[in-house]
């Protein structure tokens, strides 16, 4: 099953791809929103493997979140505007609808997710996967109130409650409704690294380790017992 997204500032646009995703068994929509903002989450957390993509909206348009999401999942462009087709091969589209789209040809569409899927899926041809978030600087978290960009080098620390994480920065405490496992995946290795049930740090922060407790600043991080070994040779592997 390929959970997929529609994004576009037309309802009527969203419509009739909710209706054509509907006639295809493999496909489930988990989500439709006229912006692309609100869909950034979803796709940075690894909940959508198929992105259907009007072109122009206003705020953020597709062809910047294309740039945004850098590969994370397929994109299928959909847009009144031909123009654009150059711009969404460059940045490896996986195909071009022009509006008003008709089934058929959004069908043949899908079949080429669907192709795609097979092949990283199968045992005999898969590949270990591309490591996008080693390239990002930055994620955008969903407060109470707005969607939040927060830059990964003003982060000092993220602390697990229960479904919600606090992320630390030297000004700020931004609390958004997520889990530390999807965190722990999105954020880059080579900067984050998990050292406790309730924490992650960041390695770039750290100011000193002493029997088997972060000091980072005025703030004191235990490393867990599941953790600890992991931690130790990660810092190890650093020690020049």
């Amino acid at each position: 099953m390929i959970r997929c997204i529609a994004i576009d500032d037309e309802p009527l646009a969203l419509d009739i791809i909710a209706d054509y995703v509907a006639k295809i068994p493999e496909l489930s929509l988990v989500a439709s929103t006229t912006n692309a903002i609100e869909a950034l989450p979803l796709i940075q957390n690894g909940e959508v493997d198929l992105v259907f993509l009007d072109v122009q909206m206003p705020e953020l348009t597709g062809i910047q979140l294309l740039k945004i999401i850098n590969g994370r999942c397929d994109v299928i462009l959909t847009t009144a505007y031909p123009q654009y087709a150059l711009d969404g091969y460059e940045l490896n589209v996986l195909d071009y609808l022009l509006k008003p789209i008709a089934f058929d040809r959004f069908y043949r569409s899908v079949q080429k997710a669907l192709h795609n899927s097979r092949i990283v899926k199968a045992p005999e041809t898969q590949v270990p996967p591309v490591q996008h978030s080693d390239a990002v600087d930055f994620i955008f978290v969903k407060t109470e109130h707005k969607i939040q960009r927060v830059d990964l080098d003003d982060i000092l620390y993220i602390e697990g409650l229960k479904d919600y994480i606090s992320i630390y920065t030297a000004d700020e405490r931004i609390v958004t409704l997520q889990n530390m496992k999807k965190m722990e995946d999105i954020l880059p290795t080579n900067r984050f690294i998990r050292v406790h049930r309730s924490y992650i740090v960041a390695l770039d922060k750290i100011g000193s380790i002493e029997r088997g407790r972060i000091f980072m600043g005025d703030k004191i991080i235990p490393v867990g017992d599941t953790y600890r070994d992991a931690f130790f040779r990660h810092i190890g592997d650093r020690h020049s």
